[in-house]
């Protein structure tokens, strides 16, 4: 990093705390789709634990994304 630009620490705090809101909403959700899709189709335990865990990967995919884009949009550095 050169020696010229320095963190906009407002802008790094605005994202991350958006992105900790986000994800726990997204999280939050992915597991009760596998909760309720589960349960709705009665496919047992197993089969809700996997359902979770793939719809909480494209959780963690979704808000990868979210930060990328924010960061792009958000001047993370000042000149």
């Amino acid at each position: 990093m050169p020696a010229d630009r320095t963190i906009n620490w407002p802008s790094v705090t605005t994202i991350l705390s958006a992105a900790i809101l986000i994800g726990t909403e997204l999280m939050g959700a992915a597991w009760a789709s596998g909760w309720a899709i589960a349960g709705w189709f009665q496919l047992g335990s197993t089969v809700e634990t996997i359902l979770q865990v793939v719809f909480g990967l494209a959780a963690l995919f979704a808000i990868f994304v979210f930060v990328r884009a924010a960061f792009r949009v958000e001047p993370a550095f000042k000149r």
